[in-house]
């Protein structure tokens, strides 16, 4: 078999249905399938994922690999370590990518094979309202970083694409974050100057059903996950981030959007994320200080 251009690495921790449901649209892509191989990397789900990943294999180029509870950024090194594809491109198991994403991310690399290319998500729940001010979040984040396609800063894990050789040379994502690992592989990519596109004609639809606990819980995480990267970023990208940045994140929902619902509710889930990311970094910073002391105190 002649090497594939792309190899789609998926991540994946106990949830069936959205595996499924990303797997049947990579089935249904516009692009060759000798072209591309799929490899989804189970992180200790129980029980394991064999029965979704089965009735694919004939649809698919499709491995699948196990490996101990250790976090997505772990999980997408796992898969990079046995891609064979020239170009690795990322998505998470509650993404159902568009069909002409591989079909795009191509063009793209025809042109520019040396970029880190990232694209559009959308979100395919506008019925909850936790996911879309998720989604509102990440569209102000990439309208502030990404503003000039050319010149990106910033992108989501569940939909970039890298060469294989460029990844492996910076080493994978780090596998401390449990969190904000894109946002620190973007910054240290930037940092070996490296350059990235935006790309909005690469798609995916992102349906992660969000109830206000687990609104809540991925936002403190966020915020963990921020206190780690503030840790590890580089000179340059403390610079990346004015005060005009948070303004705009609390006026964003009275501005900016179409949806459905009220913009005071949005505005108020959008706070609540805020507090829940401050929450999460200071109880990170508290519990890395504590783990810190307790060091010294057996030496």
């Amino acid at each position: 078999m002649s090497v594939p251009v792309f190899s789609v690495i998926i991540p994946t921790y106990s949830r069936p249905v959205e595996l499924s449901r990303c797997l049947m649209a990579l089935a249904q892509l516009d692009y060759s399938r000798d072209r591309f191989e799929v490899i989804v990397v189970d992180d200790g789900s129980d029980p394991p994922p064999d029965s979704v990943v089965a009735p694919f294999q004939t649809q698919l180029n499709l491995t699948l690999i196990r490996q101990p509870n250790s976090g997505p950024a772990q999980a997408r090194n796992t898969g990079a370590a046995v891609a064979k594809g020239m170009f690795l491109a990322f998505t998470d198991d509650d993404c159902t990518p568009a069909a002409d994403w591989l079909t795009q991310l191509e063009a793209h690399f025809t042109v520019m094979p040396d970029r880190l290319i990232g694209g559009k998500t959308n979100n395919a729940l506008p019925d909850n309202a936790c996911a879309t001010t998720s989604q509102l979040i990440i569209d102000l984040v990439y309208a502030y970083y990404n503003a000039n396609p050319q010149q990106a800063r910033f992108f989501a894990s569940n939909n970039f694409a890298v060469s294989a050789e460029q990844f492996r040379a910076m080493g994978g994502f780090n596998p401390t974050f449990f969190a904000s690992e894109d946002r620190e592989f973007c910054d240290r990519w930037l940092d070996q100057g490296y350059s990235m596109l935006y790309a909005p004609d690469v798609q995916i639809n992102h349906a992660h059903p969000l109830t206000l606990r687990r609104f809540w819980q991925q936002h403190f995480n966020y915020g963990r996950g921020a206190y780690r990267f503030y840790q590890h970023r580089s000179p340059a990208s403390a610079r990346q981030t004015s005060p005009d940045f948070y303004l705009r994140l609390l006026t964003y929902p009275l501005v900016q959007t179409t949806s459905t619902h009220s913009k005071l509710i949005l505005f108020a889930l959008l706070v609540f994320s805020q507090v829940a990311s401050t929450g999460g970094l200071l109880g990170e910073r508290f519990y890395q200080s504590s783990s810190r002391l307790k060091q010294v105190n057996q030496t």
